[in-house]
C-alpha cells in the first residue's frame, strides 16, 4: 500500500510539473505587441499620433491644427528633420501644450520660434533622454552614398527609438538603409521610410528590415516624386525573406493627396 501511495504521489508531481511547463510555454507564445496598450493613428506621410499606456506621442506634427482635430493633446512630440514634411512651426504652435515635451535635433531647434510652448529637449545622434516614463534615443538618419550636398546629411536629423517597459518602437525618419538601422536590436515596431529620390527604394528598405528584424514593420513616408511607392512589393520582399516579420499597411494618404 505504501508503494502504491508513493507511485501516486510521483505521478501527481509529474502532472503538476508538466502543467506548469505548459503554462510557461503558452505565455512565451504571446507577443509583446499583444501585451502593450498601443494605438497608432496615421495622420499623413511622416505624421502620426500614438496613444501608448495613457501617454500621447506625436511624430513630426504637420498639417495644421485641423489635421489633429479630435486628437488628444501630446505629452511628447518629436521632430526628425528640418524639411517641411517634418517640421512645421505653425502646426507645433497650434498643437503643443504647456506640458508637452518636444524632442528635436539641433538643426530643428535653430529654426523654432522663441515662444514655442512646452519644454524643449535637443538630442544629437546617439544621445538619449527619459521623459514621462519613456526612454528616447536619437538614431542617425542620412542618405547613401554620403555627400555634403545630399538631401539628408549625417548628423543633422534624428530617427528615434522610443522604449517603455522593454517595448521598443523605431521611427526611421528620412534615411537610406544605413548601418545604424541595420544594427538595431529588439525592435518590436518599426516605421520605415521608402520614397526615391528622398530616401530609399522598397528593395533597399526590405533588405534593411531583414537585417534588424523588427517584430512588426509599418511602411510610412512612401510618397515620392513619382507618386506612392509600391508598399505591396515591400511586403512581398520582407515576407519572402522572413515570414515571421509582420508587415502592416496603414492609410497614410487620402485619395486627394
Amino acid at each position: 500500500m505504501k508503494l502504491l501511495y508513493r507511485n501516486v504521489a510521483i505521478i501527481l508531481s509529474l502532472l503538476v510539473l508538466a502543467a506548469c511547463q505548459s503554462v510557461e510555454v503558452a505565455s512565451e507564445e504571446v507577443s509583446k505587441s499583444e501585451l502593450v496598450n498601443l494605438q497608432i493613428n496615421p495622420i499623413s506621410h511622416a505624421t502620426a499620433v500614438l496613444e501608448w499606456d495613457g501617454a500621447v506621442i506625436y511624430s513630426d506634427p504637420t498639417g495644421g491644427a485641423e489635421a489633429f482635430a479630435g486628437q488628444p493633446s501630446p505629452d511628447i512630440a518629436f521632430v526628425t528633420d528640418v524639411h517641411g514634411d517634418h517640421l512645421n512651426t505653425e502646426t507645433l504652435e497650434a498643437v503643443l501644450g504647456d506640458e508637452t515635451i518636444l524632442v528635436v535635433p539641433q538643426a530643428v531647434q535653430e529654426m523654432l520660434p522663441q515662444d514655442l510652448k512646452g519644454e524643449l529637449v535637443v538630442l544629437a545622434n546617439g544621445e538619449s533622454t527619459v521623459q514621462k516614463g519613456f526612454s528616447i534615443t536619437a538614431i542617425p538618419m542620412y542618405n547613401l552614398p554620403e555627400s555634403e550636398d545630399s538631401r539628408h546629411v549625417k548628423g543633422r536629423g534624428n530617427g528615434y527609438v522610443i522604449e517603455k517597459d522593454g517595448f521598443r518602437l523605431y521611427f526611421s525618419g528620412d534615411t537610406a538603409g544605413i548601418p545604424e538601422m541595420r544594427s538595431l536590436e529588439d525592435i518590436d515596431i518599426a516605421f520605415v521610410c521608402m520614397n526615391l529620390p528622398y530616401t530609399m527604394d522598397v528593395e533597399e528598405a526590405a533588405e534593411a528590415v531583414l537585417e534588424f528584424k523588427p517584430a512588426k514593420v509599418y511602411p510610412y513616408h512612401y510618397r515620392g516624386q513619382d507618386g506612392l511607392s509600391d508598399v505591396a512589393r515591400f511586403k512581398e520582399l520582407v515576407n519572402a525573406g522572413d515570414s515571421d516579420i509582420e508587415v502592416v499597411q496603414l492609410d497614410w494618404y487620402s485619395e486627394t493627396e
